[in-house]
């Protein structure tokens, strides 16, 4: 007998092994998909992971339901990644199956009533019975959601019984396919309505419907310009009802027909077949990354902002397009592929395949075919999840902004970081990295140190253009000095008038998003917090709400004080809303538009507002750091930080490396053509020396102290982090869980262990945390060291007074 080990979509242990039968055995190849009981009822889509002849040892092996796919969806090389990431991020097989494949590829059972064949309906039954047997009557079959409208009730489970007892009804698992392709419906003329004898004898019967005549006569000339004719476009041509295009329809003159139409589109209008020419100083770097590239297979290639980066990644694209080869092109943000992808789209045509997490289920479906069939776009550009698509040919990574933080998984599991493992990917397929960056992080810079990555740089911007003056304004000075409005010093305020004067941008950044992180009674202190998390609610004026950031809890704002009923009650501290406001009522005539999360949400908002800015329809941007990532704007003069403190006073030893990026960044922005542009960082501590790295954009200091820092301190890159947060909505049971891990490790792992102890937010939704963290020095074997991880979490998973604490392990957690 053979049996298949298939991975569950599922936070398992291990794969599960079931039985082939011999109908499906010479159809079943690995990396398919197949339908498996799992549990009591539950019926899953699992993917096939290996084949063989040996039975399992410790339960009775299921037979399989039923094959979905008639050739693998999943890769080889898919899943030997697969298997590294669970590995190196110490999770489930199944976890990084759930993250990789488009939810619509993981069927799951849904709970469906039918009306048993057998029915008795003169016995007794209840007025539910009544309901549920007259509402069988008109519907074949009834889901559990509807059951649940119909009875107003929640619980139905135990009515449901009672009535499969009675035999009144039937309970079974149905797949549900999430998938449906893009159906469209086009109209042509009957083939037997084209000869000139079908023509004249149809006009004839039409003489007395004019306006069918008509359409007739206009679908001729519509057939003879355009491919396809849709009802409104023929409606709109011909200037008629949809009651006219009925009787056509009807009487077989005009034929409906469906066509299956592709989701993953390219705008042909945008396409331009012109060369992109280098600048000496580009092609010079050009070259040395292909040298590179013959003694190592990872450089890091650090270009000053507004160098021309993009340019010469298109060069390269370009090489590895023409050997054959897939490209894959790694960005951190949504953002940043609104404006990528029409340059690339621009250059490469519908080559470009676009993935990323603002797509529908569906269209993500139709991107990851794509990618697997090689059917369309050699090159893919995504934010982290792309890492995960069936890639066949993969020759060249290209890791963009490649210091951002954004490239990290936190939540859920795996909790992996997109650019080291699109390293590895591209290693699985014996392809080339580059990490292309103005700002390089810290562990990228040292793997140059210690020869592990190769090293190109680009110190001028294109065309010669100066880099961005910075200056620091002194916050506690203008305040003393009574030079603020709001939270615009007067000097930021000069340099706005005299931009927006001149017909230039303004961007302002502060990283916080909403109108005030806290709310407070001046009489007696009070805030109003969160119930499921320690937090203050943010006041958000726009929809006039307070908000918890963490859970989304919200109410509505208040008037008076929850606690004493005062009402005089104030806002503490600022976000990108209350600038907004505040812009607005210093510059009426501008326009300011805001970009951050809560205006971002939908599909095309992103879009929207990159191109309304590029079209000068805005004359001030202000965001969050999501402003900051590789956009490149031609007007804008004058880059404005509200406040840089809340970046230095961080808690996390990458706080300044961090503020540095972010800030150079920002201040990339500026003055991106001819003209020099202006920075100005308010500060309460403009002497920090992290601000006064920036100012001269001296990246050699900064790295050589933090550096210096984490090799005293014991952090990255000379040791390794592994972080265990234990959740509980018990209080006492977190410590208690958290104290026992941490003890079992401290046998091993000795003084590298640190904790537990408490997050800065206690409490997130109900549920208590408590940190461990393990520092691994670099002498330790990293097999051995997770080895032991390991061991620990299978002995505490299986002590039972801790089954109501959730154990996450986070691997690398910065």
């Amino acid at each position: 007998m053979r049996y298949i080990d298939v991975i569950l979509p599922l936070p398992l242990q291990d794969s599960f092994t079931y039985i082939l039968q011999d109908e499906f055995a010479e159809r079943v190849k690995v990396g398919m998909r197949v339908a498996v009981p799992f549990g009591k009822t539950k019926v899953y889509t699992a993917v096939v992971y290996k084949i063989h002849d040996n039975k399992p040892l410790h339960y009775e092996a299921k037979m399989i339901e039923d094959v979905i796919d008639e050739k693998p969806i999943v890769t080889h090389s898919q899943l030997q990644f697969f298997e590294w990431i669970a590995s190196y991020y110490l999770c489930r097989l199944g976890e990084v199956l759930r993250a990789a494949l488009p939810s619509a590829f993981l069927i799951e059972s849904e709970t469906v009533i039918t009306r048993h064949p057998d029915a008795n309906l003169e016995q007794d039954l209840t007025d539910e019975e009544v309901f549920l047997m007259d509402a069988l009557e008109m519907q074949s079959a009834l889901k559990t959601s509807d059951v649940m409208s119909i009875l107003g009730k929640k619980t139905i489970f135990p009515s449901l019984n009672k009535m499969v007892e009675k035999n009144l009804i039937m309970i079974n698992q149905e797949l549900n396919k999430q998938y449906k392709p893009k159906i469209l419906k086009y109209l042509r003329i009957h083939h037997q309505y084209k000869s000139q004898e079908a023509v004249e004898k149809t006009l004839e019967d039409l003489s007395n419907a004019t306006k069918q005549k008509e359409v007739y006569l206009k679908m001729f000339s519509l057939e003879a310009t355009q491919k396809r004719i849709n009802r409104k476009s023929l409606k709109k041509a011909a200037e008629v009802s949809d009651g006219v295009i009925k009787a056509l329809i009807d009487k077989d003159i005009l034929e409906e027909y469906e066509l299956r139409q592709d989701r993953v589109g390219f705008d042909e209008s945008i396409f331009e077949d012109k060369e992109i020419k280098l600048s000496s100083r580009q092609r010079q770097a050009f070259q040395d990354i292909e040298e590179n590239f013959e003694n190592k297979n990872i450089t890091l290639f650090q270009g000053v902002t507004s160098s021309g980066k993009t340019e010469i990644y298109i060069h390269l694209i370009e090489q590895y397009i023409k050997e054959g080869k897939q490209v894959l092109y790694l960005l951190p943000e949504i953002a940043l592929t609104t404006q990528l992808i029409t340059r690339l789209q621009a250059y490469f045509g519908d080559q470009v395949i676009v993935f990323h997490s603002k797509f529908s289920v569906n269209e993500r479906v139709e991107a990851y075919m794509h990618v697997l069939n090689g059917t369309k776009g050699k090159i893919i550009i995504g934010a982290r999840s792309s890492i995960f698509l069936p890639f066949q040919n993969l020759g060249f990574v290209i890791v963009d902004e490649s210091h951002e933080i954004s490239f990290k998984q936190y939540d859920p599991a795996p909790r992996y970081q997109a650019r080291d493992s699109a390293i590895v990917l591209s290693h699985l397929h014996q392809g080339k990295t580059l990490l292309g960056t103005a700002t390089p992080s810290l562990e990228s810079l040292y793997n140059v140190k210690i020869g592990k990555y190769a090293y190109t740089n680009l110190t001028k911007r294109y065309g010669d253009v100066l880099a961005p003056v910075i200056n620091i304004v002194d916050l506690q000075d203008r305040y003393k000095k009574k030079k603020m409005k709001g939270h615009f010093s007067e000097d930021l305020l000069l340099k706005m008038e005299e931009t927006l004067k001149n017909g230039e941008q303004v961007i302002l950044f502060q990283n916080r998003r909403g109108y005030s992180p806290i709310l407070e009674c001046n009489d007696c202190g009070h805030s109003p917090q969160c119930p499921n998390c320690d937090v203050s609610l943010t006041y958000h004026k726009n929809n006039n709400t307070l908000r918890c950031h963490y859970c989304g809890y919200h109410i509505a704002m208040q008037i008076k004080c929850m606690a004493c009923g005062s009402k005089d009650i104030t806002t503490k501290g600022f976000g990108t809303e209350q600038i907004e406001t505040e812009a607005k009522a210093l510059f009426p005539d501008a326009v300011v538009k805001r970009m951050d999360q809560d205006t971002t949400r939908g599909k095309t908002a992103y879009a929207d507002l990159i191109s309304d800015f590029e079209n000068k329809e805005i004359d001030v941007l202000v965001g969050t750091q999501m402003l900051s990532k590789g956009l490149d704007f031609r007007h804008v003069n004058l880059v404005g930080v509200m406040n840089a403190d809340s970046l230095l006073n961080f808690p996390d030893f990458r706080a300044h490396e961090r503020c540095f990026h972010l800030l150079t960044q920002v201040a990339g922005r500026a003055g991106r053509t001819k003209k020099q542009g202006l920075v100005l960082i308010q500060s309460y501590n403009p002497h920090h020396q992290i601000l006064q790295q920036v100012t001269t954009y001296d990246y050699k200091k900064m790295f050589q102290e933090q550096i210096n820092d984490r090799k005293h301190f014991k952090y990255p890159p000379y040791y390794r982090l592994v972080k265990f947060t234990l959740k509980s909505r018990d209080f006492n049971m977190v410590n208690e869980a958290s104290d026992w891990l941490a003890k079992f490790y401290r046998q091993i792992f000795k003084s590298q262990v640190l904790g537990p102890e408490f997050p800065p937010v206690l409490r997130i939704r109900n549920n208590y945390h408590k940190n461990i963290m393990i520092k691994i020095p670099p002498e330790h074997s990293l097999e051995k060291t997770k080895y032991y991880i390991k061991k620990g979490q299978d002995k505490f998973e299986a002590i039972s007074q801790f089954r109501s604490v959730r154990l996450n392990i986070d691997v690398d957690p910065y």
